[in-house]
């Protein structure tokens, strides 16, 4: 099967604009397709990217959801037995989510979150990509601090490498190198793997993903980064 979402692909997409907060766009873009978007979503087997996180997670630990979109993941995680805190920067979204998964989902950005030592695993599942290039190391640093000693945290991006605009949001990219590379100067992250799997929507193209430990002392977390195609 061919894949159509690489570097060429990325960077013939409408360029980011300077002038303006994107981040602020794609939360917009969420708010007024809320609706659509959930029902698209709420429903997608995710349970064969599950397995490769909940290894490293231990039985009952404590998973945030981050940027946790329909809530689906968060009740999966919930019916499994892992106690689940959940976030989403769309209000609206939140609000479904919330009805959805039975949890109180907080409305926050990335870049507002400061829990410190208080997960096993975070799950950022196609959520950090509407995060800017320039913020992303803040960002990670701050989900490394938010995991427990040997905690792991999974992300996922669209692949190519770049920023851009599609749809009314604003997409950073990343492939293999450009993911570890990012995660491996970030000093609380340490780049456990990282590989390339399909979108689990239907004609979607590539996505490259990882998983990550807390790496600030040799026995804490570690990183995996995943990519998808």
């Amino acid at each position: 099967m061919a894949v159509t979402t690489d570097r060429e692909f990325a960077m013939s997409q409408d360029p980011k604009p300077h002038d303006r907060d994107t981040e602020a766009d794609s939360i917009a873009y969420y708010e007024d397709q809320a609706e659509t978007f959930f029902a698209e979503t709420v429903t997608i087997d995710m349970a064969p990217l599950y397995a490769r996180f909940l290894a490293r997670v231990p039985p009952g630990g404590h998973i945030l959801d981050a940027g946790c979109g329909s809530g689906r993941d968060a009740l999966a995680f919930r019916r499994l037995g892992y106690a689940v805190t959940a976030f989403e920067a769309s209000p609206t979204l939140a609000r479904l989510a919330t009805a959805h998964c039975g949890l109180p989902v907080e409305v926050q950005r990335f870049q507002e979150i400061n829990w410190q030592d208080a997960f096993d695993g975070i799950w950022a599942c196609a959520s950090l990509l509407h995060v800017p290039m320039a913020e992303l190391p803040d960002v990670f640093g701050r989900l490394g601090r938010a995991l427990k000693a040997d905690g792991v945290l999974n992300a996922s991006f669209k692949y190519g490498a770049g920023e851009r605009e599609h749809g009314g949001r604003r997409f950073t990219d990343l492939d293999e190198e450009g993911l570890a590379g990012l995660v491996e100067a970030v000093r609380e992250l340490v780049v456990h793997e990282v590989w390339i799997t399909g979108d689990r929507r239907e004609g979607r193209g590539a996505v490259v993903e990882c998983d990550c430990r807390e790496g600030i002392a040799d026995t804490r977390g570690a990183s995996e980064v995943r990519a998808t195609s």
